[in-house]
């Protein structure tokens, strides 16, 4: 049986990605910051609750002590994420956003990504098929950003795009380091969640679709990738 942890699951992407994971036969981890949310959600779903702050190093490594001694872990799901809005839940332009602001998403998106990796690889690399998915942002790519007329040239935020672009670099070079890994970038697209105070324009099953789908590939499939669910993304 394969089982996958996904971080920031007891809500959104993350809490439908799990349910459809668990009705596909895995046995999840659901990782939460806040523990009692994560036991709630886990209880919902008939996956696994595990206490898991990707900003923090003692809770990471506890978690992978925990996931080790229960047997090992297939499928990483860096899910986890925040924005950056401000109190009217303005997405924080080019002339507001500051270096804390920018600290702080940084921390989660990008930081917070390798802190997790980093801890998992041991286990991952004693799978014998090993996935680990980036869930990533359309806002991440460069071609996106400067070209007039799509979604990414008209949003006018800072730290997030700068920070899932880290992620997609990561997801790179995490690929070339780890070839047997399938490692991949994701865009969910513009989905409602509390990460954008609810303005998206899809439901979290549409945007879970691709994070589920890139989390059941195969030892053939694509690696170091970075993809939608109409297929692969420029960078």
């Amino acid at each position: 049986m394969t089982t996958t942890l996904i971080t920031g699951a007891n809500k959104g992407l993350g809490f439908e990605t799990a349910r459809r994971l668990v009705a596909a036969g895995h046995t999840v981890y659901l990782g939460s910051r806040d523990a009692e949310r994560g036991s709630r959600a886990a209880e919902r779903l008939g996956a696994r609750d595990i206490q898991l702050d990707v900003t923090d190093d003692a809770s990471v490594e506890a978690a992978a002590k925990a996931i080790e001694a229960a047997g090992g872990l297939d499928v990483l799901i860096n899910n986890a994420g925040v924005e950056g809005r401000d109190a009217e839940n303005n997405v924080i332009g080019a002339a507001e956003v500051t270096a804390e602001q920018m600290r702080q998403t940084f921390e989660t998106n990008a930081v917070g990504t390798v802190r997790v990796t980093h801890a998992f690889l041991p286990l991952l690399q004693r799978s014998p098929a090993p996935v680990v998915v980036n869930v990533s942002s359309g806002l991440a790519s460069l071609t996106g950003l400067t070209t007039p007329g799509t979604p990414g040239y008209a949003y006018p935020g800072v730290a997030y795009p700068a920070s899932k672009a880290a992620v997609n670099v990561l997801t790179v070079q995490y690929a070339k380091a780890f070839p047997r890994l399938r490692i991949n970038a994701v865009e969910p697209g513009f989905t409602r969640t509390d990460l954008n105070g609810n303005t998206g324009v899809q439901t979290v099953e549409q945007g879970a679709e691709i994070i589920v789908r890139m989390a059941q590939v195969g030892p053939q499939g694509p690696t170091g990738g970075y993809f939608d669910a109409e297929g692969a993304l420029p960078w």
